[in-house]
Parts: C-alpha cells; sequence; structure tokens
C-alpha cells in the first residue's frame, strides 16, 4: 500500500500509553475465558441447563464479532480516544451489572453489553498502536499486545476458579470493575488526544451497513454454534445478509467498509492468513483435551496442566516476536511464522499415541511460538500501512478475521474431528479412534497452512515487483 502516513514519535510518555494499551487488551482477554470455568456453578445458581448457561459464554463473544467492525470505523469518525474512554466505562459497568444480575436475562444482557465495550476496546487498542507508537517500534508494541492477550486467555479458567472457590461466582465479573478505573485513569491522562481532522459528524456514519453486517455475522456466528437443523437455514441467511451488504456498502457516501481496500492484496491476504491460522490454532484447543484424556489417557488436572503450555508459550514469545519483525522485517516474519506453523501442525498429524505428552507438547510448543511471531508479524504488516483514517476499521477487520476464524475452528475442525473420529460421541471414543480423528483433523489444519504460505510468498512476490 503506498500512502503518506502519519508517523508516531517517541516520547517520554511511551511507557506509560503501552500501559494503557495493555490493559486495554488484557482485559476484554481475560473475559473471553474467566466465565467458562464458573458455568456448572452458574447453572446450578440460576437454576439453569447448561444449554441456556454457554450463552454466558456465547453472548458475549457474538457480541465481540459482530459490532468489532462498526466499533473501529466509529472512532474512525468520532475519534479514537474520545470512543475507547467509553468503551472502558461501557465495559466497567456491565461488568458490575453482571455480577449484580439476579435472573440468567439480565445476566446475558449485561455480558452483551459488556461484549460491546470489549468490541470498542480491542479493535481502539491495535488502532492506537499506529498513533502512539513509533513506526520502528510497531512490531514490538504488536508483540506486547499479542502477549497480554494470550496472558488474558490463560489466566482465564485459573484466576477464574480461584475467584469462584474464594468469592462466588459474581467476583469473576466484579474483578473487572476495579481493573476498568484503573484503565480508565490511564487512558484519560496518557492517550493522546483526537485530531480534529479526525472528527467527522457522527451522522454520516454508515447505520444500514453496520446492521446488516452485524446481522450476517450473527447469522453466521450461530450457524457455527447452533444445532445442525438450525445451520443451513442461517448460512442462507449470512449469504443473503452479505450480498445485501456489498450492494448497500457499494453504493453508501460514507461507507462503513470501503470494498476498493479489498483491492489491495496485501491486505487481503493478511485477513485470509489470519482466518486460517485462528481456524488451525482452535483447533488445537478443541481437540487437544479430548485427545490428552481419551488416547493417551491423562486425569483431568494434568490435562489442563499440559493444555496451559501452549499459550504459555505464546505469552513468552509474544515480545520476542515483535522485536524480529521490527529488524528484520514484518513480511518476512509473517512467512517465517507460517512456515513453522504448518512444520508443527504437519508433526502433529503425524505423531502417533506412543510418543505420548512428549509427543504432543513439541509439535504444540513449535505452533503456538511460531504463532506469536505470526500475529505480531502480520498485524505490523497491516497497520503501520494503513491509512489514518481508516486505522479503526481496519484494526476492526482484523480482529473480526480472528474471531470467525476461532467460530470456524471450533465448529467446522470440531466436527471434523468427531467424524474422523468415527463416533458419534468423542467422549466415549475408543483411544486409537480419538488418536486417528487427531492425525487426520490436523492433517487437514496442515493443508490450510500450506495454503496461508502460498498467500503469504504470493504477496511479498507482489510487493517485490511493485518495488523493481
Amino acid at each position: 500500500m503506498k500512502q503518506t502516513l502519519a508517523v508516531a514519535e517517541e516520547s517520554p510518555s511511551t511507557p506509560w500509553v503501552l500501559a494503557t494499551l495493555s490493559l486495554s487488551m488484557l482485559m476484554p482477554s481475560l473475559d473471553t475465558s474467566i466465565a467458562n470455568v464458573g458455568l456448572p456453578v452458574l447453572a446450578r445458581a440460576l437454576n439453569a441447563s447448561f444449554h441456556e448457561v454457554q450463552w454466558i459464554v456465547l453472548a458475549y463473544l457474538l457480541a465481540i464479532t459482530t459490532l468489532i467492525v462498526g466499533a473501529g470505523r466509529l472512532g474512525d469518525i468520532v475519534g479514537r480516544r474520545r470512543l475507547l474512554l467509553a468503551g472502558i466505562a461501557l465495559f466497567t459497568l456491565a461488568s458490575l451489572a453482571c455480577g449484580a444480575a439476579q435472573t440468567l436475562r439480565l445476566l446475558l444482557a449485561a455480558r452483551a453489553a459488556q461484549g460491546l465495550g470489549a468490541a470498542i476496546m480491542m479493535a481502539l487498542t491495535i488502532a492506537f498502536v499506529g498513533e502512539t507508537i513509533p513506526k520502528s517500534r510497531t512490531g514490538s508494541a504488536m508483540g506486547l499486545l499479542g502477549t497480554m492477550s494470550a496472558i488474558g486467555t490463560t489466566l482465564g479458567p485459573s484466576l477464574g476458579g480461584v475467584l469462584i472457590t474464594a468469592f462466588g461466582w459474581r467476583s469473576i465479573f466484579l474483578i473487572n470493575v476495579p481493573l476498568g478505573i484503573a484503565n480508565l485513569v490511564l487512558a484519560h491522562r496518557w492517550l493522546p488526544a483526537d485530531r480534529s481532522k479526525l472528527k467527522l459528524d457522527v451522522r454520516g456514519f454508515d447505520k444500514t451497513g453496520t446492521l446488516l453486517l452485524a446481522l450476517t455475522l450473527g447469522a453466521y456466528a450461530l450457524a457455527m454454534t447452533m444445532r445442525r437443523g438450525a445451520v443451513a437455514p442461517l448460512l442462507f441467511a449470512a449469504a443473503i445478509g452479505g450480498a445485501l451488504l456489498i450492494i448497500v456498502e457499494s453504493r453508501a457516501a460514507s461507507p462503513l467498509i470501503r470494498l476498493a481496500m479489498f483491492r489491495d492484496r496485501a491486505l487481503s491476504a493478511s485477513l485470509a492468513m489470519s482466518a486460517l491460522v485462528s481456524t488451525v490454532m482452535m483447533a488445537t484447543l478443541v481437540v487437544g483435551p479430548f485427545y490428552l484424556s481419551r488416547a493417551l489417557g491423562l486425569e483431568t488436572a494434568l490435562v489442563g496442566v499440559v493444555m496451559s503450555v501452549g499459550p504459555l508459550v505464546a505469552a513468552l514469545a509474544g515480545i520476542p516476536a515483535g522485536r524480529l519483525a521490527d529488524r528484520i522485517g514484518a513480511r518476512r516474519m509473517t512467512i517465517a511464522g507460517l512456515i513453522g506453523i504448518a512444520a508443527g501442525t504437519f508433526l502433529l498429524s503425524m505423531l502417533p499415541a506412543r510418543f505420548g505428552v512428549l509427543g504432543y507438547l513439541g509439535p504444540i510448543v513449535i505452533i503456538t511460538a511460531h504463532y506469536a511471531l505470526f500475529q505480531a508479524a502480520n498485524n505490523t504488516a497491516i497497520m503501520t500501512n494503513a491509512q489514518p483514517d481508516q486505522r479503526g476499521v481496519i484494526s476492526g477487520l482484523l480482529n473480526l478475521s480472528r474471531n470467525l476464524g476461532l467460530i470456524t475452528g471450533a465448529s467446522v475442525m470440531g466436527a471434523l474431528f468427531a467424524l474422523a473420529s468415527h463416533a458419534s460421541d468423542i467422549t466415549a471414543a475408543e483411544p486409537a479412534a480419538v488418536a486417528g480423528g487427531m492425525r487426520i483433523t490436523f492433517g487437514v489444519g496442515a493443508g490450510l497452512m500450506v495454503v496461508a504460505v502460498g498467500v503469504a510468498f504470493a504477496v511479498a512476490r507482489a510487493e517485490a515487483d511493485a518495488a523493481s
């Protein structure tokens, strides 16, 4: 992408800005996983079925997925600092409402509001990097944010378990209140004021496009999480919604998503690679517990310990990965990250169960370390080349591609695993069948990563040709 960019300069406030953005990334990431461990307790406390309390998790994820692009675009229009402060405040108040909820319906409504606050925070946190961090340190900043995201997701289940045991289920939501207040103070003090050229009339916000995008993404996300009978109608609704969205956006005076952006092959490729990688990464989280417990016979506690290794590696690798992207180049490190994920996924599909836990952990360490490298490099490549007035919506699209990959990985790769294991009930499948299902699932995953590597090389070649 060739354009004139506003380059942030190093200043004494940069560490405080990074601290602010890190907390803005940690809080919504923490709430992605902290409620999962409390679902059995919540089912008893609210007198609800397991299927009903699952919506405590789904309401939050659906709100983020459907609203994150609109949140990013609105930040471009009304000012990112102003909207981020509103998002943090909403997230904090919604967390308080979650902790005070007396019924499941009230809790679900509060979780949806919390998801809207999280969408604003996640979209604008990454957008702020291009505005506040020098270009030479963008990779390091992206690596730090990737680390905070991994720490939040990893810490959620263990912190949730401790809080529920000590203080009850309400504490897993109320913990956000002091964090949110601290985040508000930091953001108000250290984030730069909105530039006047980005403060446009909010009436120019594309409400029709935002609504259509939210309905389309909501239909797709529900199709990936609902029972079989509802899948086809929801996918059909998503397809119709997508077609209408393209028509509306092509005619809008100030569209939510400028379709011309997707003519930029580098941006389109980066979004596609992000979705493919997230699909495979979610497969490791879905398939791993069943493989460890059924094929390797590990106890539940040990399964939890083994499953925490991958996110821990991603958290530790985030900052070094960002520094590599700064020093060697984002595009090269994107390719290196993808090759590493492909290699680890291929090994995971080939190693038989007789290698035990170490045979599983070796490929997982390779995958997650290179995932951290890919995330930092790919995010850097996108955001350093984004126009200032488009950083919010591009950041939203980047987060959206990741979320859609996670949803697809949980549903499609999970269904593939069950099918390949030849078991109607995977929890009762024979160890050999589970091991075979894992090999097939990650064989397909390795194929997806080969596609992603091919896309990355094609983009690098096109950029080299354009530069020569």
